[in-house]
């Protein structure tokens, strides 16, 4: 839920991703030059902010902008509602994640960890975009951690 906004995101699997009462789809963009990409800086203890900056440095100059709003549910309801078109944080909770992974995926997107694998939550680790994307994001994220 966005108070702000007096949103509702919610999802069932196998049924689909909605805010309130209109269905929710993943951005169709392909091109990481015309992608909006939102990330979280890691707090003091929660994640390491060096490998956050090898990241930015490689997704950064690839994409149209990257956004950070403070909130990974909020940032992965709104890669679901294709407002965003990717995101990717470490150092989370799985309190953090959860209801995003079900949104995104069944809003057509992908979510993994960094490492590709399809449960984020228990990594602490997300990265999510559309079908067009996440393989190229994820191509940016490995060769920044290597």
């Amino acid at each position: 839920y966005h108070p702000i906004n007096d949103e509702t995101y919610w999802a069932e699997k196998t049924r689909g991703a909605w805010l309130q009462d209109a269905r929710l789809r993943v951005s169709a963009r392909s091109r990481l030059s015309d992608s909006l990409i939102a990330t979280g800086i890691p707090f003091q203890g929660a994640g390491d902010p060096n490998e956050w900056m090898k990241i930015y440095s490689a997704i950064g100059p690839e994409v149209a902008g990257i956004r950070r709003f403070g909130a990974a549910s909020l940032d992965m309801a709104y890669v679901a509602q294709g407002r965003f078109d990717g995101f990717w944080e470490t150092g989370l909770s799985d309190w953090d994640t959860a209801a995003g992974c079900l949104l995104i995926r069944e809003a057509g997107g992908f979510v993994t960890d960094f490492r590709g694998r399809s449960e984020p939550v228990l990594s602490k680790q997300v990265l999510a975009a559309n079908d067009g994307l996440h393989s190229k994001l994820h191509k940016l994220l490995v060769g920044a951690l290597k």
